[in-house]
Parts: structure tokens; C-alpha cells; sequence
């Protein structure tokens, strides 16, 4: 019997994608329906809900969800739900769609049909309180703020038959992983607790760093690195997986990490966000999820520590995962190593802060990067793919203005 902790919801995993028979059936039915495009960051959505990675959702949210969900982190049902899990439409589409009908929903940029949905409703939302409320800040250079507010007039609700995972599982292979398959991999190993580490980075010594921290105290950990849409400036899931993957032979022992990723785009809303990782990495079966400085974060939107204190205010037993919240960590001259603020005695002086952003601001330049910020070999990955950018694409690297930490 499985030691992990339950899905979300207290029950099984519960994929929306479709199989077999039923899955072909619902292909050919899905092209004789009227089609919605969606967006990125709705498709992604689609197909986490496809793997079982939003259990226990079975479509997108209504509009009691969507306000329960800004307003007190729940679902009409009383489902603990961080962030909301909606679709828009324009308000062309809308008026041809309504309540009771069948639609299907096909990805904006490829076309492919990737889910039928059962519309129960239609209804509009107040994007400006969505913002205030998960984002806390309507500043639309945030770019979830962005997000929200380029999303159509209206939005539609209902369950969903999910046909398609998109051309994860063909680009990223092995690497992209089901809840259904990391909890199998999990239990081979006989693991009962494992931490999730968050990426949408590269990792640097200080990410490394808060790693070996969870091995210490966990089974293992899942380095879960986000496929989905990055914003310009951030490094492409290929590239950040190579340098990854490198760094666990060169400098992790043996069966203690595994390297996986999932179909998300960003969100960038900090603390919710952190939450909503949390939720997602419980029905992967992660016992936790390390919380270092401003996860999720994006330029100063939020305070370094405000995704630890987030989970001092949710109801307890919200989540079965729980945060392993991390103090700021830097290389220490003195110390001679990696330390965080609650082991080093030393001044400022003697610290080297490292962040994703200087990581990347450096190598956009061509500039020398110490041993002690960045592995040599994680180094030589990140240098050849920046020395196959543009000097355009460099600029925009140097002049973005959301930082990913």
C-alpha cells in the first residue's frame, strides 16, 4: 500500500484525459463541434486537468468558484483552491455559445483539438478585483496582471473531456511525467516523503543548495521544472533541463533526485502561486515543497518571505503538502561554503547573493561567473545556448524588468 500523501481532495487521482475507444469516439465527435480557441495559459490548465494534476477539478470554474476562489481561497463545494482555473472568451464567441451546449477547445497557436466541454454557464467577472485579489496589484506590467486582463469579456464553466496533452509528452519525452507516474516511480523507490523543488530556472549554487537541504530531511526530491510559457527573457525548458540533468550526475548521489516537468505557463502571483505548487505537487505525491525566497515571484510585486507566511493563514489540513520554508541562502566567504541566514554569523561583506537574474544578466554579457555563484558544467550548457542568441535577444534579456529569482 502507498505511503504518499492523497490526492487533493481526499480522494483518487482523477484524469480527464480520455482512452482507448472512448478517447477516439470523443476525437471524432470533437470535430463536429463548434471550436474555441484557447489561450496558453488555459491550455495548459486543460491538460493538467487531463493528467490528473488539478484533481479533483472536471472543468473549468463557475462564477461562485471563480469569487470564492479570489475572495476566500475555496470553491463553492468548500474546496480549498488557490488561484482560479477559468476560460475566456471574446464576446463574438460568447454570444454564439450558449448554456447547455457543446463546444470544443483547441489550442490558439497549433489548432489541434485538445478537449469537448459541456458549457453550464456563461458569465463575466471583475478581472480588476481577480488582480487586486491573487496578484495584489493591478499594475499592468505585472505580467499575470497582463494575463488576466488580456483574457476575453466572458467566461464559460463547465466540465471538460480532455483529447489531447498538446506535444508535451512527444517534445519532452521521459521527462514529462503524470502524477500517476511520479507516484509510480516514487513507490518503486520506496519513498514516502519527497520534496518538490520549483523551477523555471537553471539552478545555481544556492538552488543546489536548498536541494541537498530536503535530501537531509526527505526520501527525495522531484526537481519540477515548468514547460509551459515563460515571459522574454527566461531560459527555454530544453536548455534549463540539459544544464539540470547535469548538474544531478555531476554533483547529487545516486537515487535521491528525479528530474520531471509539467504543462503550466506562469502565473507570477507569488504567495498564491506558491499555494497553488503546493495543491499540484500533492497529487504528484510530494509530501513537500521547498519554499525558498520569493517563489514565484516577479520583480518587487512581493516580499522576499510573504510565500512562507502564506501558508500560516490557510485553514489547517488545506493542503496535505506541506511548505519546507528556506531563509535566504548566499555564498559565504568566511563560512568557506553555501549558508542561509539562520547559520551564518557573517557580515554582508562577506556574502554573495546569487539570483537567477545577475545569473543571466552575466551571461547575456559575456561576463566571468565565479565557481562559487554556478557549477562549471551547468556554466558551459548555459554559455553555448546564450552564444546562439542575438544580440537583440540579449538586450531584451539585460532590459526585462520581471526578475525571476
Amino acid at each position: 500500500m502507498s505511503k504518499l500523501v492523497q490526492p487533493h481532495g481526499g480522494g483518487d487521482l482523477k484524469p480527464l484525459l480520455m482512452e482507448g475507444d472512448a478517447l477516439a469516439k470523443e476525437k471524432k465527435h470533437a470535430e463536429s463541434l463548434p471550436v474555441l480557441k484557447v489561450s496558453s495559459r488555459e491550455a495548459g490548465d486543460l491538460i493538467m486537468m487531463g493528467i490528473g494534476g488539478f484533481t479533483p477539478l472536471e472543468g473549468f470554474m463557475t462564477k461562485a468558484d471563480w469569487q470564492g476562489v479570489c475572495d476566500d481561497m475555496k470553491m463553492a463545494n468548500g474546496l480549498f483552491w488557490p488561484i482560479p482555473v477559468t476560460l475566456s472568451a471574446s464576446k463574438a464567441d460568447a454570444e454564439k455559445i450558449s448554456a447547455g451546449s457543446e463546444i470544443a477547445l483547441a489550442d490558439s497557436e497549433s489548432g489541434e483539438l485538445l478537449a469537448t466541454m459541456k458549457v453550464t454557464e456563461k458569465f463575466t467577472i471583475d478581472k480588476e478585483h481577480e488582480c487586486n485579489q491573487v496578484y495584489k496589484t493591478t499594475d499592468s506590467e505585472h505580467p499575470g496582471v497582463e494575463m488576466v486582463m488580456a483574457q476575453g469579456e466572458f467566461n464559460l464553466a463547465g466540465p471538460i473531456k480532455v483529447i489531447s496533452q498538446g506535444n508535451f509528452a512527444e517534445k519532452y519525452g521521459d521527462m514529462f511525467m503524470t502524477p500517476a507516474q511520479s507516484r509510480a516511480e516514487f513507490d518503486k523507490r520506496g519513498w514516502s516523503t519527497i520534496a518538490a523543488f520549483q523551477t523555471r530556472n537553471p539552478m545555481h549554487r544556492s538552488h543546489e543548495y536548498l536541494a541537498k537541504i530536503a535530501i537531509e530531511i526527505c526520501d527525495g526530491v522531484l526537481i519540477h521544472s515548468l514547460l509551459g510559457k515563460l515571459k522574454p527573457g527566461d531560459i527555454p525548458a530544453e536548455v534549463r533541463s540539459d544544464a539540470i540533468g547535469t548538474l544531478i550526475e555531476k554533483y547529487f548521489v545516486d537515487n535521491t533526485v528525479i528530474q520531471a516537468g509539467y504543462p503550466l505557463d506562469m502565473r507570477y502571483a507569488g504567495p498564491r502561486e506558491a499555494l497553488l505548487h503546493a495543491l499540484f505537487r500533492q497529487n504528484y505525491g510530494c509530501s513537500h515543497l521547498i519554499v525558498g525566497r520569493d517563489h514565484a515571484g516577479v520583480g518587487d510585486y512581493y516580499g522576499p518571505f510573504d510565500a512562507h507566511h502564506i501558508f500560516d493563514e490557510i485553514p489547517e489540513g488545506a493542503l496535505q503538502t506541506l511548505p519546507l520554508k528556506i531563509d535566504w541562502t548566499f555564498w559565504c566567504e568566511k563560512c568557506g561554503g553555501m549558508a542561509s541566514m539562520k547559520t551564518c554569523p557573517h557580515d554582508a561583506s562577506d556574502r554573495l547573493l546569487l539570483s537567477g537574474t545577475k545569473l543571466r544578466k552575466a551571461l547575456s554579457e559575456n561576463s566571468e561567473v565565479p565557481d562559487n555563484f554556478s557549477r562549471p558544467e551547468v556554466l558551459e550548457i548555459l554559455r553555448a545556448y546564450y552564444g546562439t542568441l542575438k544580440d537583440s535577444d540579449k538586450v531584451e534579456i539585460k532590459m526585462s524588468g520581471h526578475s525571476a529569482k
